[in-house]
């Protein structure tokens, strides 16, 4: 009978520590990572997550946890799993993960949210987003310039405001090198799936080849492999997103926007790990060509693509939407594109 009592006691005694347990483990680094659709290993969005996490893992020799999602209803799911094995931060990989992290974020107050491309308005959630319509302008500057049909074109993933961001900039950087210049636009898709279909990728950009266009810019995921595809099988130009793409086909990627959330998810990890307080940790984060947030690629797989010139007038561009000489219009605050009016 004594035995029974002290086994009672014991197990009401672990039960009382554990709720202490779990909320002194918010304070403490153990990152966690959910990829959205597409993969991590999709070479360009969610693997510049997995390229963060992993500098950080190989600087540091902290580990982390990941989860790749195969559908939208496991979103929330890996959240909460995450949160209550006490990882912490756990990252939300794309603007899709904003409802699932603002209900989980809510349920798990002391642990540290992240997300990548939206705005969740949480104490403890940081939220990551980037002009990516900069790095576009940049990169349709390029095109331009690039092009000797003077028709070029988009191919965009999940028709959302996000991806028309990219597009409006594009044709912006574009305008401003060839104001008569023809621009084709097309968009994969209305749902997730439009993220990870390489071959409907690459026939929209075969059709906008066919249409005289020779250089194809894309930001659609694991879709935009196709788009890449695509342009070294013509013979044409691509352009990469996100993830540094050049190397995919070296001398048919012309160039590629990358977006450096590869830092944010470094970033995130490190503040943690150095003991930067809940209510600084968390808030919007805003990350553009000034802050090396958004950018272009020149390496040795596109540097014979690239002039001297192409060179010297997109660096001097650059420099004037850092300085706020130009304004490139931002279509996730005018969903208008005046650069197609």
């Amino acid at each position: 009978m004594r035995l029974s009592r002290f086994a009672a006691f014991a197990l009401a005694a672990l039960a009382l520590a554990l709720p202490a347990g779990a909320a002194s483990a918010q304070d403490e680094l153990s990152p966690a990572i959910v990829y959205d659709l597409g993969g991590k290993f999709d070479k360009s969005f969610n693997e510049a997550a997995y390229r963060g996490a992993e500098r950080f893992k190989e600087e540091t020799g902290t580990d982390y946890r990941d989860f790749e999602l195969q559908n939208d209803s496991q979103r929330e799911q890996a959240l909460r799993r995450f949160a209550q094995r006490g990882m912490n931060p756990v990252i939300g990989i794309g603007f899709s993960q904003a409802q699932a992290i603002e209900k989980v974020a809510e349920e798990f107050p002391e642990t540290r949210f992240a997300i990548i491309d939206m705005v969740v308005e949480k104490p403890n959630v940081r939220s990551i987003v980037f002009k990516e319509h900069e790095g576009s302008y940049l990169v349709g500057m390029l095109a331009a310039m690039a092009s000797e049909t003077g028709k070029i074109g988009f191919v965009g993933g999940m028709d959302i405001p996000l991806i028309r961001k990219f597009a409006c900039g594009y044709v912006e950087g574009a305008k401003a090198v060839n104001p008569d210049i023809e621009i084709y636009q097309n968009m994969t898709g209305t749902t997730g799936a439009a993220w990870n279909d390489p071959v409907k990728g690459g026939e929209l950009a075969k059709s906008q080849f066919d249409r005289g266009a020779d250089v194809v810019y894309h930001a659609a995921g694991g879709t935009g492999i196709g788009v890449l595809q695509a342009a070294a099988d013509e013979g044409k130009l691509g352009i990469g997103v996100d993830s540094n793409q050049n190397m995919l086909h070296p001398g048919a990627v012309l160039t590629s926007m990358v977006k450096r959330v590869d830092n944010a998810v470094y970033d995130a990890f490190e503040d943690v790990k150095n003991g930067v307080a809940m209510q600084e940790w968390a808030g919007v984060e805003v990350l553009g060509l000034a802050e090396d947030g958004v950018g272009w690629s020149l390496d040795e797989h596109n540097a014979p693509l690239i002039s001297e010139e192409m060179k010297a007038r997109v660096e001097e561009a650059s420099e004037k939407i850092k300085s706020g000489e130009i304004e490139v219009h931002d279509y996730m605050s005018d969903d208008t594109c005046p650069a197609t009016m």
